[in-house]
């Protein structure tokens, strides 16, 4: 039925069409006849009026020019107030006016060759605005339109048409012995001559021809404007003509520029028409314009798609009655089957279903018994299998248990041996840095006390002759006291029982607002800004003075990482209820993933006035109190120091508290 429908849609927009041009075609060929008809029709009065009695007796009888003209010129006027004449005028066989020989400037024309030899003629030809304005004001003043732009029209740079298309006319008249002794003219001008074009379309379009709805025009073009017709400027104004529009472009092409018949639909000012165009020949034989019949597409169109939803409409309704037919039909047979896919479909997404009481007693309805059967063997077989499977689950959720215990277990004894080996290296390298340490630590201050002594007394046998080198005298002096303060710190972390202090109660919060009145100066020096989030409660076991020297270390080193205008951060937390947590974090320039390591060794330095052992006396300090010190670095970054502080004078290291500094 759909192959059916498809060639139903495709023969009936074919004949249909194939009507339709049909149709206009003929409605073409009546207008032309009528056309021509009309030629004749005007041709024939200039005939009766040419022969008539009344006509001929004033110019066969012996009567001067004003005689003739008192007797023939009513004559004329009355046949061209009657029948629609422009204009009519009697010319001599020179060329001249009949009643005034010194007038000849009548316009040429092929036809009046016709007419001197004795036959008369008529046919097309354009009137220039001149030409019309020497026979009367009024026909050039009737031409002039103005152009209106068109959708689809060729391009043209004019924007008036004063030019006129006339039925021109001329019939001889023979005197006594039939030698032609005048030519009576008459002139029918088309511009604007809408009882002409209406007539046509009264003669093609009859009524009954066309829908209810139809609308059938005739156009008369002046090469590609329209000046005159019956074609609405738009069909909510059928009253307003569109004269001063034009023809699409591909008509004008085809029918104008080649001189052939165009029968199809076209685009007529706004709507589409099924038309059909010719040209107009004028008495030169050139292509001066167009002849037009056609009727709207629309109405067909619209009747074609209503039959065919009609029978759109027929065929969805067979088809739905077809589907019901056979979805009912086929219902009782496949019931069966539709029961064993509904239970399979249940058994795969783990759902119990069996196949109930069937009413058949046929094949399908044993196949489903044993379905049931089959289906109830398996659940027998899955509970069994399931069963083994727990069991088999528990062992080896037992077992994977203790693997992850014993996993645990020999991490945190490799953390713990891992921690042990640092710290017996820390103390080897400390045990052979403390033996060097304290004898370069013995030997350098020897010489400084008697550096120290000699420069006291050379200061004070100078005098005020000391004044010039006074500045150099007290460089010196600072050095050498940087000097001892070196080995002190070098003979301190050596010896670190000589200079053992016992442990206290240190509040860390209190820690760092008296050191921070020590760097104040710095860190305004240098444009930095130094952001506190104090909020550790608890104090912890320590010195307060040592721990001060370790944050002033760790504060300097922040400070030299970074240009100014950077950020460091102090904060501190309750570590658990072990202690107080306390990070120092800065936004420089970051530690290198190869210099991490050895931040922490003696004499290490990444700055030229820094002698590296800031972080190593401070680790040692912190060492000696049970603290612990762990740094995070990215490089472009920044770096991040953080400080355990323990409650207790003794540390509590268990797995627990080592695996929260390892998430740091």
């Amino acid at each position: 039925m759909s192959v059916v429908i498809g060639m139903v849609y495709v023969w009936i927009n074919e004949v249909s069409y194939q009507q339709l041009l049909m149709k206009v075609n003929t409605d073409i060929y009546v207008a032309h006849e009528a056309f021509a008809d009309t030629q004749n029709k005007y041709l024939i009065e200039l005939a009766l009026l040419a022969e008539s009695y009344p006509f001929r007796d004033p110019m066969e009888r012996s009567l001067t020019k004003e005689q003739e003209s008192v007797e023939i010129k009513p004559l004329m006027a009355n046949l061209k107030k009657e029948k629609g004449f422009d204009f009519l005028q009697l010319i001599t066989i020179n060329g001249c006016d009949y009643w005034q020989a010194n007038n000849c400037n009548i316009k040429k024309s092929p036809l009046m060759t016709k007419a001197l030899s004795g036959e008369p003629a008529a046919g097309i030809e354009i009137f220039s605005s001149q030409e019309l304005q020497a026979i009367n004001p009024d026909l050039a003043e009737k031409v002039y339109l103005p152009l209106i732009q068109t959708l689809r029209a060729h391009p043209s740079k004019n924007t008036v048409e004063d030019r006129g298309m006339v039925l021109h006319s001329y019939y001889p008249i023979r005197d006594t012995d039939s030698t032609v002794k005048a030519i009576l003219i008459g002139g029918v001008l088309l511009n604007r001559n809408f009882k002409f074009v209406d007539t046509l379309r009264d003669l093609v379009y009859s009524k009954g021809s066309l829908a209810e709805d139809g609308l059938g025009t005739v156009t008369i073009f002046l090469e590609d404007v329209r000046i005159s017709t019956n074609v609405p400027g738009q069909l909510q104004m059928p009253k307003q003509r569109a004269i001063g529009t034009r023809v699409s472009e591909k008509v004008r092409e085809q029918v104008l520029s080649q001189g052939l018949k165009w029968t199809d639909r076209a685009f007529v000012v706004s709507e589409w028409y099924i038309s059909a165009y010719e040209p107009i020949i004028d008495v030169f034989g050139q292509r001066v314009g167009m002849l037009y019949t056609g009727f709207l597409e629309a109405p067909f169109r619209a009747t074609y798609f209503t039959g065919m939803t009609l029978l759109l409409l027929f065929f969805s309704i067979v088809v739905l009655i077809s589907i019901l037919l056979a979805v009912f039909g086929a219902k009782s047979i496949y019931k069966p089957i539709e029961a064993m896919a509904k239970v399979i479909n249940t058994v795969e997404h783990g759902g119990e279903i069996r196949i109930g009481q069937l009413e058949s007693k046929d094949e399908v309805a044993m196949l489903a018994q044993q379905f049931n059967g089959m289906l109830d063997t398996l659940q027998e077989q899955r509970e069994q299998i399931q069963n083994s499977a727990n069991v088999l689950e528990a062992k080896v959720e037992d077992r994977t248990r203790q693997l992850r215990n014993q996993k645990i277990n020999l991490q945190r004894n490799l953390s713990l041996l891992k921690q042990t080996r640092e710290k017996l290296v820390a103390k080897e390298k400390l045990a052979a840095i403390g033996e060097l340490t304290a004898g370069i630590a013995h030997e350098v201050n020897n010489p400084t006390a008697v550096i120290l002594g000699n420069m006291d007394l050379l200061v004070e046998e100078l005098g005020e002759n000391a004044k010039p080198v006074e500045q150099q005298t007290k460089l010196i002096i600072q050095q050498v006291y940087r000097i001892r303060a070196i080995t002190d710190n070098l003979l301190q972390y050596s010896r670190p029982e000589d200079y053992q202090v016992a442990s206290a109660v240190v509040n860390i919060n209190e820690v760092i607002n008296d050191t921070l009145a020590l760097v104040q100066h710095d860190l305004k020096q240098q444009k930095i800004e130094l952001n506190l989030d104090l909020r550790s409660t608890v104090s912890v076991s320590g010195n307060h003075q040592q721990f001060q020297q370790v944050l002033i270390n760790l504060l300097v080193n922040a400070m030299n990482a970074q240009e100014t205008a950077g950020m460091i951060t102090v904060r501190t937390r309750n570590w658990r209820d072990q202690g107080v947590l306390m990070v120092v974090r800065d936004n420089g320039r970051g530690i290198s993933a190869e210099a991490l390591p050895r931040i922490f060794d003696p004499f290490y330095t990444q700055t030229k006035s820094g002698t590296g052992l800031g972080l190593y006396v401070s680790s040692g300090i912190l060492n000696r109190y049970g603290a612990e010190i762990l740094v995070r670095s990215r490089v472009g970054v920044g770096s991040c120091f953080f400080v355990w502080f323990y409650c207790d004078s003794v540390q509590q290291r268990d797995n627990s508290i080592k695996t929260d500094k390892e998430v740091y």
